[in-house]
């Protein structure tokens, strides 16, 4: 059995630390987007849009996600 925590009566010494944190835009990173236009299978559009239903976000990012990862493998540093 674990050993019970004993409280004392003893002043708390605490010190106010101000927010440190980047807010949600700054962590957010926007690439420069272009709009196409693609024409997919059908097999492949249903394919992510019920992974992105199940994953609660956008199948277009998840293909735009792919194509970006694609893309760093490909292009010579």
């Amino acid at each position: 059995m674990k050993k019970k925590i004993q409280y004392k009566n003893e002043p708390i010494h605490a010190q106010v630390i101000h927010d440190f944190l980047p807010g949600p835009e700054e962590l957010v990173m926007k690439d420069e987007q272009v709009k196409v236009t693609l024409s997919l299978s059908k097999k492949s559009v249903e394919f992510f849009k019920d992974v992105a239903k199940k994953q609660n976000v956008a199948y277009q990012s998840m293909i735009r996600r792919l194509l970006d990862m694609y893309t760093s493998q490909h292009v010579p540093s």
